[in-house]
């Protein structure tokens, strides 16, 4: 089980009210990680860090420091640093693409623009949403704008964390294969790994 004693030691010598220093990670402990990782006032991701502190436990992710490090490192890089729960909409060239994908069972007219990008993995797809809030007990299909909401925002990453196996690569040290997992590619690879460090850092 992931020691929190030293991770709270270095939020509160960086200015982070963490409470007690007693290696429960509860959710000033978890609020202050996020907003130190991505440098944002600890206000800023407050349901979060609330959302986090529900979730993490719930899903495992909380057992060793590789998972939460990977995890919230990603989930940094995601949202912009926590500030953005849907996706920028332009449309951009990608966005359009959108549209009529089958591979993420966007099979009616509009569901690139309805089933864009939300949560702090940016869950994207008619189909995603369907099998994740399936997953979560959430009409996610019928109200995809609920993936928006903090708590659930983080709730569906969590599960897309469980559901692809990725606290099994985070152990093993694939921190890459976690980002192609995401993503489907390499696309912010460097951003992602100064996350991923970041996190770690409050560890070592």
């Amino acid at each position: 089980m992931t020691d929190f004693i030293p991770v709270q030691h270095r939020l509160a010598a960086a200015g982070y009210n963490i409470g007690s220093i007693d290696g429960i990670a509860g959710i000033k402990t978890y609020t202050a990680l996020l907003a130190y990782v991505a440098q944002r006032p600890i206000d800023a991701v407050a349901e979060l860090g609330k959302a986090l502190a529900t979730f993490a436990p719930q899903y495992g992710i909380d057992i060793t420091p590789a998972r939460l490090a990977n995890f919230v490192g990603q989930a940094a890089h995601e949202s912009g640093g926590f500030k953005y729960l849907r996706e920028l909409w332009g449309p951009t060239d990608v966005q359009k693409r959108y549209e009529g994908r089958a591979d993420l069972g966007n099979t009616k007219q509009g569901d690139g623009f309805r089933f864009r990008g939300r949560g702090i993995f940016q869950l994207t797809g008619r189909a995603n949403y369907r099998a994740s809030g399936q997953r979560i007990g959430q009409p996610l299909e019928a109200q995809p704008e609920l993936a928006e909401r903090p708590d659930i925002a983080v709730h569906t990453a969590c599960d897309f964390w469980q559901s692809r196996g990725l606290s099994q690569l985070a152990d093993s040290g694939l921190e890459d294969t976690i980002t192609r997992r995401i993503n489907g590619g390499t696309n912010g690879i460097i951003d992602r790994r100064k996350y991923v460090a970041r996190a770690k850092g409050l560890f070592a």
